[in-house]
């Protein structure tokens, strides 16, 4: 959204014209002296009063960074459901924006080396950060973090949600999530799962199954999505929650065997498949957002500014396009809503951790 430009501010003073006529000769040294006084005075005020504009224009040309990218950190590896979806839109952003956007990708410890980065960066809106669940998850998971995952950040919006799928390789004999629970109870210690990665929200979310069902069920941590998905194709590991957009060839393929979905209702891509909640656990219920955030400290017109950058970004048909088509819904909560969604998924989250045991050092 373009920043209105202020007009240059006009005088009413006349200054005087360079062809008005001089004093009489006879006017003497005194007189000559007044006039080149008066005309040094009105050059003076026309300066300061070019000045006083001038720098009234300064702050709105330094809100919208023309001449400089907007830099998005994300602390997620390249090849990540984040990374795709940021990547899609990135072209319709800067041209909403009025400015080129530059991505990098600084992943480690389940997302805070780089939102470490994120929170360090000026608060004039030229860095921003695109953060995940695990950054509300985070902080009840390690015990040593170097800054407040809701103090320190200022959320742009919540760009939107993708449902999970709980994926069984095809060599586990159930069928669905039902009978998944009976063999496994059956054969305790015997079944293992992959995630992304310790501590990251694929793992918060097939331990959350492992605790509601009450199973014995070992977890093996991967480094991203990738090595996880391999395995999980290869019957290295047996259970895995993914993103369900990806997995869905697979799943059609019969590659992997679709247990049940993560969220509250079934989801277009894969309407065949019950959600987890509608097969005994009742109260089971996650997805995968992602969220534009801001340092904390960021003047309310720049987020302002940004979010409108990211509104009118999703309006153009090939932003939209392309994050639906990575299985996203979208959501665009203003400011204000993103910040009171990072808040109580946070407290959730704590909740979830604590039932299911997990810590990291």
């Amino acid at each position: 959204m373009p920043i209105p430009t202020p007009e240059l501010a006009t005088s009413s003073r006349r200054c005087p014209a360079a062809d008005d006529r001089a004093p009489p000769a006879h006017a003497g040294r005194s007189a000559g002296a007044a006039t080149a006084l008066t005309r040094r005075a009105a050059v003076t005020l026309g300066t300061a009063a070019l000045a006083t504009a001038w720098s009234g224009l300064r702050p709105a040309r330094a809100q919208a960074h023309p001449d400089r990218p907007l830099r998005i950190i994300l602390p997620l590896s390249a090849g990540s459901g984040a990374d795709g979806a940021i990547r899609a839109i990135s072209a319709s952003l800067g041209k909403a924006l009025g400015q080129p956007v530059v991505i990098e990708n600084l992943p480690g410890a389940g997302g805070i080396t780089g939102t470490a980065q994120i929170v360090r960066a000026p608060k004039d809106g030229s860095v921003i950060g695109v953060v995940s669940n695990n950054h509300v998850v985070n902080p009840s998971v390690y015990k040593n973090i170097p800054f407040d995952s809701l103090a320190d950040i200022a959320p742009i919006t919540i760009l939107g949600a993708t449902p999970f799928v709980l994926v069984a390789n095809p060599a586990v004999p159930a069928a669905n999530v039902r009978e998944l629970i009976a063999y496994a109870k059956a054969k305790p210690g015997v079944l293992n799962y992959g995630s992304s990665g310790n501590g990251t929200i694929l793992h918060l979310g097939a331990a959350m199954f492992v605790d509601q069902a009450k199973l014995d069920i070992k977890h093996i941590p991967y480094k991203g999505m990738g090595p996880l998905m391999n395995d999980v194709l290869g019957g290295q590991v047996q259970l895995a929650v993914v993103a369900a957009a990806p997995a869905a060839p697979h799943i059609r393929s019969g590659a992997l065997r679709a247990l049940g979905v993560t969220t509250a209702t079934r989801v277009p891509t894969l309407p065949g498949v019950p959600t987890i909640a509608e097969q005994g656990l009742p109260v089971f219920e996650l997805d995968g957002w992602i969220a534009p955030v801001a340092p904390a400290g960021i003047p309310a017109a720049e987020l302002a500014r940004l979010f409108a950058g990211f509104k009118t970004a999703m309006e153009m048909p090939e932003a939209r396009d392309a994050l639906v088509a990575q299985g996203y819904e979208i959501k665009l909560t203003p400011p204000e809503q993103a910040a009171a969604f990072f808040r109580s998924e946070a407290a959730r989250m704590a909740q979830v951790v604590k039932s299911a045991h997990l810590t990291m050092d």
